[in-house]
């Protein structure tokens, strides 16, 4: 099952769409890059098992 789910990127600031698998666990850590300056974000995916509710934090890849 996939959903979608947004994140700022840790460099610019923009706000990025991202699709979230969340076949792949309830806890996800994986690294995308941002559309608006390109450049490598680590994405910290968190999904509440009883809502599906998603939470994303960012931080620099270096």
């Amino acid at each position: 099952m996939q959903n979608t789910a947004e994140f700022y990127c840790a460099f610019c600031g923009e706000l990025n769409t991202t699709f979230i698998d969340i076949s792949a666990g309830m806890q996800q850590s994986y690294i995308e890059d941002c559309q608006v300056c390109c450049r490598p974000n680590i994405l910290y995916v968190r999904v509440d098992e009883e809502t599906l509710d998603i939470e994303i934090d960012t931080d620099y890849e270096s």
